[in-house]
């Protein structure tokens, strides 16, 4: 007989912590209502111990209203970060209880609410990002993948900002988890202007891109096809691997990343930019006629082969890749800008060994000599600057080059003319 006495009790315990539960779930409720979210979430805090024992559709109650408690918060701006995180978690507490109950009465709000926090941590990281708070700017981009882990390029962005953050370690591991999943980042993106706002918008889809265009709304729609990240994210693996004394685990990183990706032409520019960082020139140069065999008209391809002889000081090969580009495809502006400064970069010399000379008769021939040189690798640079404006007027940088190049050649006509147009 006293055992079923002690059973009555334990039930009673229950039943009466049940009641307390839902006291503190209505009253939580009535704060958020009336505005008093910080109020709702300390309500909560002294149920979340009980809430395990609760029942699945008490359960979603709690986490739904716990969910809508912290956005507010967050909303507010009151530590948004850790809010936006915590609504998050609670939200997902929330679908999976309502899942394992097999009733849906919140998980559709609460569905549309994690998409609402996605892309405010999004916002939020690009918002960082513009103020140098890399650091800040990576974590929300990797919360907001931990939410839609079908959005892989937020971890993709979340792993390249903490490179900016120098959070080297951080970084190469949401590279590995990149490596890991195989992802390249190939795909085609879809724009349009805005009539309202001028500004160009993203479109997932041709569909819905075009439907907008139809309606009015938008026009000028563009595609653009966007290239493999694989040799990016491999090189930057890469690079972290050197920096941190682990070359052979650099180089076997890569030769594995070709192995699953062939076609792959990007991981072997990589590889062979990892061999010139270690100056093993002779495999480098076997990358570089391997990748030109497989891709012998290849712009971009051939783009970075001179980017990469540049970056080797090798400036005859990188000049032969660049007029290679510019004769394959001739409104490719870059390899304009990257010629012209290439020229340009020899004048720091030139300036130097002046500004060493002095007065006397063989330093004075030699002034002229090297005045000559500089007026001559100015000139060298007009058509590939008059080229590169021609294409892209917009450009001030290469505007204000090609005027200072003017300037020191005293060519007052096409300054001026130059200057109007500015």
């Amino acid at each position: 007989m006293k055992g079923k006495y002690v059973l009555l009790a334990s039930a009673l315990l229950i039943s009466v912590a049940t009641f307390a539960q839902k006291d503190q779930i209505k009253a939580a409720e009535k704060a958020l209502k009336g505005g008093k979210s910080q109020e709702a979430v300390t309500i909560l805090m002294e149920a979340e111990s009980l809430i395990a024992n609760a029942p699945d559709a008490e359960k979603a109650q709690f986490f739904f209203v716990k969910g809508n408690s912290l956005l507010d918060l967050a909303n507010k701006n009151v530590d948004a970060n850790t809010n936006l995180s915590l609504a998050a978690k609670a939200y997902q507490d929330l679908i999976a209880a309502e899942k394992a109950s097999g009733k849906v009465k919140f998980s559709t709000q609460a569905a549309a609410s994690i998409t609402d926090i996605k892309f405010k941590l999004i916002n939020g990281a690009i918002a960082d990002s513009k103020v140098d708070k890399h650091s800040d700017s990576a974590k929300k981009l990797y919360d907001a993948y931990l939410l839609d882990k079908k959005d892989t390029i937020n971890l993709y962005y979340a792993a390249s900002t903490y490179v900016n953050a120098k959070e080297y370690d951080k970084a190469l591991e949401l590279y590995d988890n990149l490596k890991t999943l195989n992802y390249s980042g190939k795909g085609t993106s879809y724009f349009a202007v805005n009539k309202l706002t001028t500004q160009e918008d993203f479109f997932t889809t041709a569909q819905e891109r075009d439907k907008m265009v139809k309606l009015g709304t938008h026009e000028k729609p563009r595609t653009e096809v966007v290239p493999s990240k694989r040799g990016e994210i491999y090189k930057n693996m890469a690079l972290i691997l050197v920096e941190k004394g682990k070359t052979e685990e650099a180089k076997k990183a890569i030769s594995e990343a070709r192995l699953a990706n062939p076609e792959d032409t990007s991981l072997t520019l990589t590889e062979a930019n990892l061999y010139l960082e270690t100056k093993d020139f002779d495999m480098y140069k076997k990358l570089i006629a391997e990748v030109l065999e497989k891709n012998p008209n290849d712009v971009e391809l051939i783009f970075n082969l001179g980017v990469l002889s540049a970056n080797a000081k090798n400036t005859a090969e990188a000049e032969k890749y660049y007029k290679r580009v510019i004769e394959i495809n001739p409104k490719y502006i870059n390899a304009y800008i990257n010629l012209a400064a290439m020229k340009l970069e020899n004048e720091k010399v030139i300036i130097d060994e002046m500004n060493k000379l002095g007065t006397s008769a063989k330093d004075m021939k030699r002034y002229d000599e090297l005045k000559k040189k500089r007026e001559e690798l100015f000139k060298a640079t007009i058509p590939y600057l008059e080229k590169a404006v021609e294409l892209d007027s917009k450009n001030s940088d290469v505007s204000k080059t090609l005027l200072g190049v003017y300037s020191a050649l005293e060519m007052t006509a096409e300054y001026k003319a130059l200057k109007a147009k500015m």
